[in-house]
C-alpha cells in the first residue's frame, strides 16, 4: 500500500522522534497505527532521511548526527536517554517538530496516491482545519464569472483549464481592442496559470491577477498583480519578437526580459516585496528604479515610497510554490498571516508578546492546521492554543 499524500510528514517526524527516543503516548498510537498500514516503514533509514534535510535547513546535520550518536552510545552505560531542551531546539527540532524529512521518501517513490484520505483525528474535540487547494474564479471579458476547482472543466476559444490550472493558447497577435481577464484567488486556494506567451504564473492564496487574453507582437507585455502573492516564470524576449514583459503592482512596476521571480504584495502589509530567482529585473516606483540580481529583494515601504535593497535566500523566500512554507527568523505574527491566508482562519494572540517571537524552520502545506499548531507547541514557542471554527486563539 503506497503511503497517502497528508501523511508524509506526520510519520517522518514520528520515525525521527522514535530514534531520539521521544515519543510521548499520543506519539506511540499513532505510531502503532502507521506501522500496521504500512509495514514497510520499519525499512526506513532514518540517518538517510537527515541526509535529505539541507535544502530546507541550515541545520548543521553531521555535527547534530554526531551528537545523537553519542547520546545513544551513552545509553549504554545510562538508566535514562536525555535530551536536554537546548540540544534538542539545536540538534533536533528542525528535523523532528517542523516535518522537512520527505525529500528521501518522495525520491523513493513510495508516497504517490490518489486514494481520498481519511484523516487522523488528533483531538475530537477540536475541529480539523485541512490546507488549502487548488481553486480560483476566472472572470471573463464580458464580465462572467467561472469557478476553477477540481472536477469543473473549463474551455473557451482561447484557454482551457481542468480546474486545477488554467493554459492560455500560445497565441500573440495584433489587434487595436486587447481583452483582459482576472484570476482570483481566494483564501485557502493557490492556482497554476499559462499565459499566451508562455509565461508561467503560480498564484499564492488572496491573490489577484490581471492580463490579456494575448498579447499583441512586438508590443511589451503587461500584466498586473492587483494584489497577493505570484512567482513568474516568463517566457524570454527572444521568443517574442523581441517584447519586454512588466508586472505593473500598485506603487512599483518590474520590466524583465526572462527571468523567475516572485512579487509579494498584499493588501494587509506595509511593504511589496519583489524578490529575484534567476536573470535580471529592474523595480521602479517614481523617481526610483533598483536593478536586482537572483538572492536579492527590493522593499518597498507603501508609506515613505522608499525602495531598500536586501540579501535573501530566494529558494526559501518562494518556498510557498514547492509546498512548503520556509521560515528564517521570522516573527510569529508574520507567520501566522501565511498560515491564515492557507488555511483561511483568523488568528488572535490572546498573550501579545507571542507576535514578536521569531522562528525558524520550514512547515509542509499539506498537514492540517493542527499539526502546524502542534509543532508550533512544542518548540515552546506557545503555550497553548485553542480552534473555534475558523478562529485560532494563541496563548
Amino acid at each position: 500500500m503506497l503511503i497517502r499524500m497528508n501523511e508524509i510528514f506526520p510519520i517522518s517526524r514520528l520515525l525521527i522522534k522514535k530514534k531520539l527516543n521521544v515519543l510521548n503516548e499520543h506519539d506511540r498510537m499513532q505510531f502503532k497505527k502507521f506501522n500496521e498500514k504500512y509495514p514497510f516503514l520499519k525499512e526506513v533509514n532514518v540517518e538517510d532521511l537527515l541526509e535529505e534535510i539541507e535544502a530546507y535547513s541550515d541545520i548543521d546535520k553531521e555535527q547534530a548526527w554526531k551528537s545523537i550518536q553519542n547520546k545513544y552510545q551513552n545509553r549504554k552505560n545510562k538508566s535514562r536517554f536525555v535530551i536536554t531542551r537546548r540540544s534538542w531546539f539545536k540538534y533536533a527540532s528542525a528535523a523532528i517538530v517542523v516535518g522537512i524529512v520527505t525529500t528521501f521518501l518522495f525520491k523513493k517513490e513510495i508516497f504517490q496516491s490518489k486514494e481520498e484520505i481519511t484523516p487522523i483525528i488528533v483531538n475530537t474535540n477540536q475541529d480539523i482545519i485541512y490546507p488549502g487547494t487548488d481553486k480560483a474564479t476566472l472572470t471573463l471579458g464580458d464580465g462572467s464569472v467561472v469557478a476553477l476547482e477540481k472536477g469543473n472543466d473549463f474551455e473557451t476559444k482561447s484557454a482551457h483549464s481542468d480546474g486545477q490550472k488554467i493554459i492560455y493558447n500560445h497565441e500573440n497577435k495584433n489587434t487595436s481592442k486587447i481583452t483582459y481577464n482576472y484570476l482570483t484567488i481566494p483564501r485557502g486556494g493557490q492556482f497554476y496559470l499559462r499565459l499566451s506567451d508562455g509565461t508561467q504564473v503560480w498564484l499564492n492564496s488572496e491573490s489577484q491577477l490581471k492580463y490579456p487574453v494575448s498579447f499583441n507582437e512586438g508590443e511589451t507585455r503587461v500584466v498586473e498583480l492587483i494584489y497577493g502573492e505570484a512567482y513568474f516564470d516568463v517566457s524570454p524576449s527572444n521568443e517574442n519578437k523581441g517584447s519586454r514583459f512588466k508586472v505593473l503592482n500598485k506603487l512599483q512596476e518590474v520590466e524583465v526580459l526572462g527571468t523567475e521571480f516572485n512579487i509579494k504584495a498584499y493588501n494587509d502589509d506595509f511593504n511589496i516585496y519583489t524578490t529575484l530567482v534567476e536573470g535580471e529585473v529592474a523595480v521602479t516606483s517614481g523617481e526610483q528604479s533598483k536593478k536586482l540580481s537572483p538572492n536579492h529583494q527590493t522593499k518597498l515601504h507603501l508609506e515613505s515610497h522608499k525602495i531598500t535593497v536586501h540579501d535573501v535566500d530566494a529558494k526559501s523566500e518562494t518556498s510557498w510554490r514547492n509546498g512548503v512554507f520556509s521560515f528564517r527568523e521570522k516573527p510569529l505574527k508574520d507567520i501566522m498571516k501565511v498560515i491564515s491566508r492557507w488555511y483561511d482562519v483568523n488568528v488572535v494572540f490572546e498573550n501579545k508578546d507571542l507576535e514578536s517571537i521569531t522562528f525558524k524552520g520550514v512547515l509542509g502545506k499539506n498537514q492540517d492546521l493542527e499539526t502546524i499548531l502542534e509543532t508550533i507547541k512544542n518548540l515552546s514557542i506557545i503555550k497553548n492554543y485553542e480552534i473555534h471554527g475558523k478562529q485560532i486563539i494563541l496563548k
